[in-house]
């Protein structure tokens, strides 16, 4: 008798991104259901000139949207922003921490760093999503997350604002996916 195998639900979707990836992002919020309610995580490469970003999200759509904070708990529907100038950990409670080390991929907060500590926490319950972007940063922590049980899904290359990031994550990694702003929505909807 074959043997079914069952899959854990997904409880985090932790979104990466940087050049264009702002424009990706709301047009994903907007397309999200008003029910929706799986944490999301967005680590976007910012400065700390940024700071209204919260404030910009939350008109697009119906989750909470703020920037995570040390030791804060992950609720569901709620979008947490890495802090510009930290690395955003997740512990085995399922809590936050910020981390000011060095930067990976001249870049703090790292996205590699994020989706690591997400995989070693939620593995199998955790989406990853690659957005736009300059450099390799998601890749490294992408293909540790597919390693662990994650999902990771990138979007098109063709689409985005800036290909390199999403088509580094593509030639590196067995993604469940390569999907437009659009189908990433519809996938996320439909988890």
């Amino acid at each position: 008798m074959a043997q079914t195998q069952l899959t854990k639900p997904i409880s985090l979707i932790a979104i990466g991104g940087s050049s264009g990836s702002f424009e990706a992002l709301t047009k994903i919020l907007l397309n999200l259901k008003p029910d929706f309610s799986i944490p999301l995580i967005m680590i976007l490469h910012r400065n700390n000139a940024d700071s209204g970003l919260a404030a910009v999200l939350s008109i697009r759509t119906n989750l909470t949207v703020k920037e995570a904070e040390e030791k804060e708990s992950i609720a569901k529907a709620h979008l947490y922003l890495a802090p510009p100038d930290y690395h955003l950990l997740l512990e085995n409670d399922r809590s936050f921490s910020l981390d000011a080390s060095e930067k990976i991929n001249y870049s703090r907060p790292s996205i590699d760093v994020t989706f690591e500590s997400a995989a070693n926490v939620y593995m199998e319950e955790l989406l990853c999503v690659i957005l736009s972007g300059a450099n390799s940063d998601g890749t490294k922590g992408g293909l540790y997350a597919k390693n662990t049980g994650s999902k990771v899904i990138v979007q098109n290359p063709l689409e985005a604002g800036v290909a390199y990031m999403p088509q580094h994550a593509i030639n590196a990694i067995s993604t469940d996916g390569i999907y437009s702003i659009e189908e990433i929505a519809m996938y996320l909807n439909d988890l």
